[in-house]
């Protein structure tokens, strides 16, 4: 019998996409994506919103929804518990 996959996102409740992590492998993708993402952006200087502001944070959100999806529950819309 296939071992059942361990994900490291669960599925949100309601609507598409990932809530809180799972395992203790999501909460340091979590965790580590948050200090890179605001500390990325004071790196960059937050005087004077960029383009590179904007390709930073379109880069970083990518990246995590990548993990979320590679290592996540498979998104679908979802109405609440059955």
């Amino acid at each position: 019998m296939p071992e059942k996959p361990r994900y490291w996102f669960a599925a949100k409740r309601y609507g598409w996409g990932w809530g809180l992590p799972l395992t203790w492998q999501g909460w340091v993708v979590y965790l580590g994506w948050f200090a890179a993402f605001f500390g990325g952006l004071v790196a960059l200087g937050l005087r004077r919103p960029s383009v590179l502001h904007f390709l930073y944070v379109v880069a970083m959100v990518t990246f995590l929804a990548t993990v979320c999806y590679w290592k996540g529950e498979p998104p679908r819309w979802r109405w609440g518990d059955p």
